[in-house]
């Protein structure tokens, strides 16, 4: 099949560099939602059968625009949120936002059980997201899920055969930025383009 994995439209968290992880999250601001009307062009040439969220407000009002374009009723998954913050929700500075992703590059590089302080470890945000896909991937050949930035790189990052996981934990996906991958949960993923370029394979 052909998942595409799209990042939410920008939020006023994204602005404040919040980490805004918890249910229901932050509005999209007004380029957020200009963003998320300019996804329903940048995708025209790519045919979907169905349109995944997760239960935080930014993705369902990114995945509104192209979903009433091509006449889908986006369909909510929780275990497509973002990697909980756990004790850095919220935080806005320098050394929470460093904290957290020290816990993701060590997923990266091989420590799924490292777990963010009250938060999640790569086992269970895997188990969670591969759940999802599995549960697509059983019903559709064309599909989108409009998630989170840092989930999408450590899924991706997990599961794409064709990418070194350390450049998917180095590489930020800009707000609205897509993901396309080809391959089945039982096959394997291979990345087609990350963020509109091809990834340097390893």
């Amino acid at each position: 099949m052909r998942l595409l994995l799209i990042r939410h439209g920008q939020t006023s968290a994204n602005v404040g560099r919040l980490l805004d992880t918890a249910v229901p999250g932050a509005d999209l601001t007004d380029e957020g939602r200009l963003q998320a009307q300019d996804l329903v062009g940048k995708l025209e040439q790519q045919p979907l059968e169905a349109i995944y969220v997760s239960d935080l407000v930014r993705t369902h009002q990114t995945a509104a625009p192209l979903a009433a374009a091509r006449g889908l009723v986006p369909v909510i998954r929780p275990g497509l949120r973002e990697i909980q913050a756990g004790d850095f929700e919220m935080a806005p500075d320098d050394a929470s936002w460093e904290a957290y992703l020290a816990v993701l590059y060590r997923w990266a590089a091989g420590e799924p059980e490292a777990r963010i302080p009250h938060g999640e470890n790569g086992v269970e945000v895997m188990t969670r997201y591969d759940a999802v896909v599995a549960e697509i991937a059983a019903t559709h050949e064309r599909a989108a899920i409009v998630s989170h930035g840092a989930v999408i790189r450590a899924w991706s990052g997990a599961r794409a055969r064709n990418i070194d996981p350390q450049f998917v934990a180095d590489t930020r996906l800009g707000n609205t930025a897509v993901v396309v991958l080809d391959g089945t949960p039982a096959a394997g993923w291979v990345v087609r383009t990350w963020a509109d370029t091809a990834p340097p394979s390893i």
